[in-house]
């Protein structure tokens, strides 16, 4: 007998008799379990109400500069080419400190709002009046791999679920075909920190991120036997399959205390059925022509440019909004979509240090492109009304200069957006200061918790009662902090 054997059988009568009555009253154990979700509350509906169902966050890896896109300030136009003066000592992740520098694009109005939009992003005026826009977030750190892991996880290290994770875990699967939570990597490369954006930690392995590549030979990995392995056919695979569930339900019934096993046979049994789903899903030649000239796909070159260009960013981002849409109503509860690599030279990301007119244009061209047209899409369907979608970046870009066409990295002050699903629409929230340095109100500004309690809310979760204990620590998303944006309520 092994010794984790020995101390579950002697040790789990009385008390293995009383953590289940303790999870029993919480609505906890597995046989309360809905589609892979909890039971919230004893009479196994959620905490209130929801807005809300499923969610899109879109994430632009590198960090996007508010002043050029979204956060308008003339200020920075009359002070161009002067030097830089924050009154205060300020610290930059390198050397970006020189003269202002002006918005290196115009801005106009757009909507019944008058929202103010660079012309890099003016495809987001068709859908301006949809969205609200958050001015004041602020970071903890101005390095991309601990910022990136604030607004995915909550936390700035590694080791803690993604959002995505934890709503997973919460709400569970509204398919029985396909993951509840689904990733679409820029195909370039992964951001910052790779896979532990979506990592699940130390909730249940199903609810960690499922990658999908649409456009690839190979959108999911290892879903279908390799063609080039002769005796690896379907009938092959299904008596392989076969064989292993008798070996792991054999070994899962010796173990009953350990449910890791469970997890992972739950993963096997869902690929399955996603081979049947996911290809249908991911096949956009069925959609209308208005549809894909919406986003940007009614014609589609064999080849790009070496150099980065608007055209390979609108179809490269569209392609996975519409993927986004398709997986959506089909019930994947959240769907990460992410836009730039970490780090590679050329850049194909928003950590425009070296030229932002350079890297932030095509990429800004290519992600309002796609972000509107799934905006319209998901209005044109329905699906808009319970779905929220949300916009971010690990942190701003400083409204100096650095080298003279740059911009540093701005963690006390940058813009996220979320429209749909019960968000008030056409607002602008929490100003930043005249030239997007810092928040007007120092002392209240939006953190990534706030944002995290405001979207766990309209999904008809309390934040502060989805925790799970890990190392003696009640855990959350939003650790000890966080506050539901009321005023983003509509």
């Amino acid at each position: 007998m092994h010794r984790r054997e020995f101390l579950w059988q002697s040790g789990g009568g009385l008390g293995g008799l009383a953590l289940a009555g303790l999870l029993g009253a919480d609505g906890l154990l597995a046989a309360d379990a809905v589609g892979g979700g909890l039971k919230l509350r004893p009479d196994g509906g959620l905490h209130h109400a929801p807005k809300a169902k499923r969610v899109v966050q879109l994430f632009m890896a590198g960090g996007a500069s508010h002043v050029d896109l979204f956060d308008f300030k003339p200020d920075l136009i009359k002070l161009h080419g002067r030097p830089s003066s924050f009154g205060e000592k300020v610290e930059t992740f390198q050397d970006g400190l020189g003269p202002w520098l002006r918005p290196i694009w115009d801005f106009k109005p757009y909507g019944r709002s008058g929202k103010m939009l660079s012309e890099v992003v003016a495809p987001l005026g068709a859908v301006v009046d949809d969205i609200a826009f958050i001015h004041n977030m602020v970071g903890k750190t101005g390095v991309h791999s601990q910022g990136t892991l604030l607004q995915t996880t909550g936390f700035n290290r590694p080791g803690f679920p993604s959002m995505g994770s934890w709503v997973s875990y919460g709400l569970g699967r509204l398919s029985d075909d396909l993951p509840s939570f689904v990733v679409l990597p820029d195909p370039r490369g992964l951001a910052s920190n790779g896979s532990k954006n979506w990592d699940a930690a130390f909730l249940p392995s199903r609810c960690q991120g499922t990658v999908v590549n649409p456009g690839a030979k190979t959108p999911i990995a290892d879903l279908f036997p390799d063609e080039r392995v002769a005796f690896a056919g379907r009938a092959g695979d299904d008596a392989g399959v076969a064989i292993l569930n008798r070996l792991n339900r054999a070994h899962a019934d010796a173990r009953p205390g350990d449910d890791r096993l469970e997890g992972r046979i739950q993963s096997y049994e869902l690929a399955a059925r996603m081979q049947l789903a996911a290809p249908e899903a991911l096949d956009i030649s069925n959609e209308p022509p208005e549809v894909l000239k919406l986003y940007g796909l009614d014609h589609i070159p064999s080849s790009f440019p070496a150099e980065i260009n608007a055209e390979e960013e609108t179809i490269v981002f569209g392609r996975r909004c519409l993927a986004a849409r398709r997986l959506l109503e089909r019930g994947v509860r959240f769907v990460q979509i992410w836009s730039g690599n970490d780090n590679g030279f050329p850049r194909r990301n928003w950590d425009s240090h070296e030229n932002v007119e350079q890297d932030h244009g095509p990429l800004a061209l290519g992600m309002a492109r796609g972000a509107s047209a799934l905006i319209q899409d998901l209005k044109r369907t329905g699906l808009l009304e319970d779905t929220i979608v949300l916009w971010t970046t690990e942190f701003g870009r400083m409204p100096s200069s650095q080298g003279g066409k740059g911009r540093d990295h701005n963690p006390h002050c940058f813009t996220s957006w979320m429209v749909g699903g019960g968000v008030k629409p056409g607002v602008s929230y929490g100003p930043s200061d005249e030239t997007g340095f810092k928040p007007i109100d120092r002392e209240h500004p939006t953190e990534v918790y706030d944002l995290h309690a405001t979207i766990l809310h309209l999904l008809g979760v309390d934040h502060t009662r989805l925790t799970v204990r890990n190392n003696g620590v009640d855990r959350r998303l939003t650790d000890v902090h966080g506050h539901v944006i009321t005023d983003l309520l509509a």
